[in-house]
C-alpha cells in the first residue's frame, strides 16, 4: 500500500456519480493536501480530517463510507511508517 493506491481509490469515489457533489469536492481537497510538499504526517493528518468529516455526511452512500473507512486506515498505517 502506498500513496499511489490511495489516490487511486479517492479517483474511484470521485468518479461515481452516485456520491454527492459536496463529497467529490472534500475528495479533491483531501487529495491536493496528499499531493502537497508539506511533510508527511500534516498531509496525511489534514487528508484524515477531511475524510473523517465527510464520512460522517448523512448523505453519503454505505458503501462510499465504507471506502473512506479503508482509505483512513490506510493513511493511519502510513503514518506511522
Amino acid at each position: 500500500m502506498d500513496m499511489d493506491t490511495i489516490s487511486r481509490l479517492l479517483d474511484e469515489i470521485n468518479e461515481d456519480r452516485s456520491v454527492p457533489k459536496n463529497i467529490r469536492n472534500s475528495i479533491i481537497e483531501a487529495k491536493g493536501h496528499l499531493n502537497s510538499n508539506a511533510d508527511m504526517a500534516i498531509r496525511v493528518n489534514s487528508a484524515v480530517s477531511i475524510l473523517d468529516e465527510i464520512s460522517n455526511d448523512p448523505n453519503i452512500p454505505i458503501y462510499t463510507r465504507t471506502q473512506i473507512w479503508n482509505i483512513v486506515s490506510m493513511l493511519e498505517i502510513l503514518d506511522k511508517r
